[in-house]
């Protein structure tokens, strides 16, 4: 897949769960956090996916020890959420706010400029032109080469494009929970990469009867692989970002990619959430 110039395998690696528990503090295995990030690249992954909210900083500071200077591989960050305790977040967007957030990450990173730099969340108290002309007057500055955003409606996207160009999006979305369907739509027509979160929360629904558990006994692939799979099939702009701390979870993700479904298959998964 062709983003903003750069060619990514669409199945890619949030690098959230590389974190302490609550997404706070450092990872309980250090040097395994830093074998996953390696062993993700070993298996082809070129699109890995960050934050400055993640430890807060430690999932940055990983990713420029593990795989710095990045070759061929994109490395996507956000900024725009603190960070009060463990699974504790807020939205600041003051523009001030969001330079800094930018300056540190490449600070953390290590780099001259940001491939892809997302907001995190759209900070109601503050004007959303303001926010993303900020960050707008940083890609101008060459200090961003593309700018994303995060859980955002189909208005807020087309506002957004008012001010910049945005290349991707990155919303809840998997099996099951579709309430940005209506985005998803809207950035297969504009050619704008799709990155759900969360993306195989359903994976437990193979455990019972259901077409999750029957395609998951079709194909011998895992419930997580399937839903992988589903998405990465339903889309051309689709890049899924699962996350993991463990190189056996990782594997088995990274090979979903690998999973060919059948057009019934598709339709039998699609309607879980009818």
């Amino acid at each position: 897949m062709d983003l903003d110039g750069h060619t990514i395998n669409r199945m890619g690696f949030g690098a959230m769960r590389i974190t302490g528990d609550g997404i706070w503090g450092p990872p309980a295995d250090h040097d395994r956090a830093i074998q996953v990030l390696r062993d993700a690249v070993d298996l082809g992954v070129t699109f890995i996916d960050t934050a400055d909210s993640y430890g807060p900083f430690v999932s940055e500071d990983l990713i420029r020890e593990a795989l710095h200077p990045y070759d061929d591989v994109l490395i996507a960050t956000k900024g725009g959420l603190t960070r009060l305790g463990p699974n504790e977040w807020r939205p600041v967007g003051h523009p001030d706010y969001l330079q800094q957030c930018v300056e540190m990450s490449l600070r953390r990173l290590d780099v001259d400029q940001i491939d892809l730099y997302q907001l995190h969340r759209i900070d109601p108290s503050v004007p959303a032109a303001e926010q993303i002309g900020r960050l707008a007057e940083l890609k101008e500055a060459g200090k961003i080469r593309s700018i994303g955003l995060s859980e955002v409606s189909v208005e807020d996207l087309t506002a957004a494009q008012e001010t910049t160009d945005i290349v991707s999006v990155q919303n809840l979305y998997n099996l099951t929970v579709r309430q940005s369907q209506e985005l998803l739509d809207h950035c297969d027509r504009e050619g704008i990469a799709f990155i759900p979160w969360f993306p195989i929360a359903a994976a437990e629904l193979a455990e019972g009867s259901g077409a999750l558990a029957e395609v998951s006994a079709e194909t011998g692939a895992t419930a997580a692989q399937v839903s992988l799979a589903w998405l990465l099939h339903i889309s051309e702009v689709m890049v899924p970002i699962p996350g993991t701390s463990s190189p056996e979870h990782l594997e088995e993700n990274v090979r979903a990619a690998e999973l060919e479904l059948s057009d019934d298959q598709v339709a039998r998964l699609t309607a879980m959430a009818e």
